[in-house]
């Protein structure tokens, strides 16, 4: 027996605004309960020994811990720039103004 019905896919082609043949919604119900029949098998493993897990392989952080180190003053930074003001990198204006 089928998952889905044809009414069924008609009534969420229409739900989704969705324009669709007789031939489509034949062809969607197929290929939706392919896709249903696909999900119950999986629904029906086992595993309740098994914890959930968001990836297959687990995962760990590859970051640094964050320390502080010295780093340029604001003046260092702008000393190689071509063009400087009011302690920021001045660059050329791209968007025109509104």
């Amino acid at each position: 027996m089928a998952a889905i019905s044809r009414e069924e896919v008609a009534h969420l082609a229409r739900l989704s605004r969705l324009a669709v043949t007789d031939q489509e919604i034949d062809l969607f119900a197929g290929q939706l309960d392919v896709i249903l029949q696909a999900v119950a098998r999986v629904g029906e493993v086992v595993a309740e020994d098994i914890p959930p897990t968001s990836h297959s392989v687990p995962l760990t952080n590859v970051l640094r811990d964050d320390v502080v180190q010295p780093c340029l003053t604001p003046e260092e930074a702008l000393a190689g720039a071509p063009d400087a003001e009011e302690g920021r990198f001045r660059v050329p204006r791209i968007l025109e103004e509104a």
